[in-house]
């Protein structure tokens, strides 16, 4: 099972933003302190604007904050709004499955109910409880 790279980038965006504490960010430093892309990063922060995850200030001074508080930010909710077509195989995929024995599979109804438990472990834990360590990122990240 693997998240795309765009849900990856969302949720590292959200913890560098996190660990800011209200102080407005730019993509430019986020994706200098992941070494990532800036124009993927682009797309991502307005994804997350669209969510209504974070707020972009635009002009002198502007940047990006969160929108919330990091504990009403909870990481499956987060996961299935950044990840609407969780296809973890190509069965899953209603338009593009081709499996000849998706019609009487019974390994899709055990990949199904691993990919629920999979969400249903991420609606236990929000944004705060990835930044419980917040000095250690704070080192890594803003060096």
């Amino acid at each position: 099972m693997q998240l795309t790279q765009f849900t990856d980038y969302a949720l590292r965006t959200l913890i560098y933003i996190a660990i800011r504490d209200g102080q407005t960010c730019t993509i430019a430093e986020i994706a200098d302190s992941y070494q990532i892309s800036k124009n993927h990063l682009m797309k991502v922060v307005q994804r997350l604007g669209q969510l209504g995850v974070v707020k972009t200030l635009r002009g002198k001074g502007g940047g990006i904050v969160l929108n919330a508080k990091p504990e009403a930010l909870n990481l499956g909710d987060l996961v299935q709004q950044l990840e609407p077509h969780f296809c973890m195989v190509e069965c899953f995929d209603a338009l593009n499955g081709k499996c000849v024995i998706a019609p009487v599979c019974q390994l899709k109804h055990v990949l199904h109910q691993a990919t629920n438990s999979f969400i249903e472990t991420l609606q236990g834990y929000t944004l705060k409880d990835v930044i419980k360590n917040q000095a250690e990122l704070r080192h890594v990240l803003l060096r």
